[in-house]
């Protein structure tokens, strides 16, 4: 599978699932709305609650998963990507990602300190279409 194809199949997802490991060292997933903004398939920048509890989770263990799919009428495509989440607070960074609707989400803007970018950045992956499987080689891409 071309790289290009695979970052445009992410695009067109409207929801990703982020995947973090809890206290007792058992994986956690959730639902999110799709990265606001993305490098290459390397990188991507999720927007969330500071005190939410995968934020605590990926502080106290930043190894993480990032899963974009789409199931058609007989076509099921998938995209798995595991590396690190880190934990963004600094004004710059989320000024990177805000969008004018998220004052309904947080009152004071941009500064609110309930608001911060977890920023996934995948060390390996796998991909999934038409009952065939592919290693995705990340250490060459940037």
């Amino acid at each position: 599978m071309d790289i290009k194809k695979i970052e445009k199949f992410i695009d067109r997802q409207k929801v990703s699932f982020i995947c973090s490991v809890d206290d007792d060292n058992y994986p956690n997933v959730k639902a999110m709305l799709k990265p606001r903004k993305r490098n290459g398939i390397k990188e991507f920048n999720f927007s969330t609650n500071t005190s939410s509890m995968r934020v605590s989770q990926y502080i106290n263990n930043p190894n993480a998963a990032v899963y974009f799919y789409h199931k058609g009428l007989v076509k099921y495509t998938g995209v798995m990507l595991k590396g690190k989440m880190e934990v963004l607070t600094d004004v710059e960074t989320k000024n990177m990602i805000w969008k004018m609707g998220d004052t309904i989400y947080y009152k004071n803007g941009v500064t609110n300190p309930d608001y911060c970018v977890l920023k996934f950045t995948a060390q390996s992956g796998r991909y999934y279409c038409d009952l065939k499987q592919k290693a995705l080689k990340l250490s060459n891409l940037k």
